[in-house]
């Protein structure tokens, strides 16, 4: 691979979901089936769908959902959006990270994703910010430029979900559930979007 490949940005999908219905995806995603105890219905649109799990009493189970739902460039900006919104809840080290997560969504090279694996990779500890750029790193393409193949489909939904999840985590439980709906609310304008 010469420089200039290097620096090639990866495509913005126009459409924001896999093309799937949730009952397919659970079909062929065998971890999401792992990871969502509710099961959609024969027919069930993503947004049914959501609404359901939402009002479960799992609604986390809705940001699993999404981060496999959503296709992975934008699940990973969902993501970002996610952490963005608990900044307050994030460690002062995860800042740089997001910092670089954020100029990625903006311009998204290749070069800058293989930069951001690394670095997940290397990372002393595993916090929120560091889930989300190995999400980055196995949302498209080779995770790393000597990779002979693309990461698994499930390996960028599960961080992106853990990322979210334990950043949630870390937040009060008098405000947790406020938290929720908001991260919710902005997985439904994938929804919508699509």
């Amino acid at each position: 691979m010469n420089a200039s490949d290097q620096n090639e940005t990866t495509e913005r999908p126009r459409r924001t979901l896999r093309d799937e219905e949730p009952y397919v995806l659970f079909a062929q995603l065998e971890r999401l089936s792992e990871l969502v105890k509710l099961r959609p219905r024969e027919h069930e649109d993503g947004l049914r769908f959501l609404a359901r799990l939402r009002a479960s009493t799992t609604p986390e189970e809705a940001v699993t959902f999404t981060a496999f739902a959503a296709l992975p460039t934008n699940a990973a900006g969902w993501g970002y959006e996610c952490l963005r919104l608990m900044a307050d809840h994030l460690h002062p080290q995860e800042r740089p990270m997001m910092q670089q997560i954020a100029a990625w969504l903006s311009n998204p090279t290749i070069r800058m994703r293989h930069e951001i694996m690394k670095e997940a990779l290397w990372a002393p500890a595993r916090g929120p910010s560091v889930l989300l750029g190995l999400a980055v790193g196995w949302s498209t393409g080779k995770p790393a430029p000597n990779d002979p193949e693309p990461a698994p489909v499930h390996k960028a939904p599960v961080a992106i979900n853990s990322a979210v999840l334990s950043c949630l985590a870390r937040v009060p439980l008098s405000q947790r559930s406020v938290y929720l709906a908001r991260i919710l609310d902005m997985a439904e304008s994938l929804f919508r979007a699509y």
